[in-house]
């Protein structure tokens, strides 16, 4: 058996412990994704602080929704699609505030965890992805970032397939524009 194969069962385990609802588990998988849903959170939503809030709300839904996890797909992709649901519906909710406060300025820069980690280039995607549009950037972050298809990324948000090309195609413009 591989070292991933030994990890991929680990990891089942460990859900299931959790799904069982041992909390001690649950906590271990928090600690061994918890960057990776900030990181997902943090480009959704280009603004640090609020990534850090709804990290926590995306573990608590997780927590709410794990008995759903069937395991077809990996739980790390279904964790994601948790998050970003979660990110999803606070912009929905909270969307014509959050533009209001971003009017007056905002830290758009990068979180000293993606920045510490990150090359120069990578560094530079991420603050101009933090620069786009909400959808535009909600759009590349699920379909170039996430691997989410169109059909998936317009079910997320609640909008037309043609609608996520589109945005897909202003993104990647506007990101060619910012890194030239």
């Amino acid at each position: 058996m591989t070292e991933q194969e030994q990890a991929d069962e680990q990891l089942a385990l460990t859900v299931a412990r959790a799904q069982a609802g041992d909390k001690a588990a649950f906590a271990q998988l928090y600690r061994s994704q918890h960057r990776r849903v900030y990181a997902l959170c943090v480009r959704l939503l280009g603004d640090r602080q609020l990534a850090e809030e709804l990290t926590q709300d995306a573990f608590v839904k997780a927590w709410q929704q794990l008995h759903s996890f069937r395991g077809e797909a990996k739980f790390s992709t279904w964790l994601h699609r948790v998050t970003a649901n979660a990110v999803i519906s606070y912009q929905r909710k909270h969307g014509p505030w959050l533009r209001w406060l971003k009017k007056g300025g905002g830290d758009d820069e990068i979180p000293e965890t993606l920045s510490h980690e990150t090359p120069g280039e990578a560094r530079d995607l991420e603050a101009a992805i933090a620069q786009l549009p909400v959808r535009a950037r909600q759009v590349f972050v699920l379909m170039d970032i996430e691997g989410y298809s169109h059909e998936e990324t317009a079910a997320a948000l609640g909008i037309a397939e043609g609608t996520s090309k589109a945005q897909l195609f202003r993104a990647r413009e506007l990101l060619r524009g910012m890194l030239q």
